[in-house]
């Protein structure tokens, strides 16, 4: 039988469960593979598509490139931390001092910007995982960390707490 973590109001936390079990493997291997996905796709084909675009989306595009570059970092460092902190690596102190370096708030450009129907299907598909996945860290990252925070505050925290939820568990449970 498997230990479940209790608090004091009774809850379970399944995300600090995941970051401590074997299914984190899962994320981290999502995130990761999304972050060398990214940088192959920017320094190939992206740098070809983007010569080919108008100015306006030429600009969009290097602005974007750099939020989802920003993002995908951002992302992989937390999920670098929960791992070193699972392995026993850092210690629960140090994990908390890097994480406090660590933002997992980097949006993007909304699509009703000029020049966003030129960027190149491939590019809005990595733009629009890397949101997901970010999405679905910060909502594992404030589960872990802001147990103190109202669940309006947590619901205020994730772009639709309802895909978050579905794909934070999905993932807890991928691996049985």
């Amino acid at each position: 039988m498997v230990e479940q973590e209790y608090h004091a109001d009774n809850t379970i936390r399944l995300a600090d469960r995941m970051v401590r079990s074997e299914t984190f493997n899962h994320i981290y291997d999502e995130g990761m593979g999304l972050v060398e996905e990214a940088a192959a796709y920017l320094d190939g084909e992206g740098r070809a598509e983007a010569k080919r675009l108008s100015r306006v989306a030429a600009t969009l595009y290097a602005a974007e490139s750099m939020r989802l570059t920003t993002r995908l970092m951002q992302v992989a460092s937390w999920l670098l931390l929960q791992r070193a902190s699972r392995s026993g690596e850092m210690t629960q102190e140090q994990v908390l001092s890097e994480k406090a370096k660590v933002r997992l708030d980097t949006d993007s450009a909304p699509e009703t910007v000029e020049g966003w129907d030129e960027i190149p299907f491939d590019y809005c598909d990595l733009v629009h995982r890397s949101l997901r996945l970010q999405a679905r860290v910060r909502q594992m990252d404030d589960e872990i960390y802001n147990e103190g925070a109202s669940s309006s505050q947590r619901r205020m925290l994730t772009t639709n707490p309802v895909s978050d939820q579905i794909s934070l568990l999905a993932t807890a449970f991928a691996h049985r």
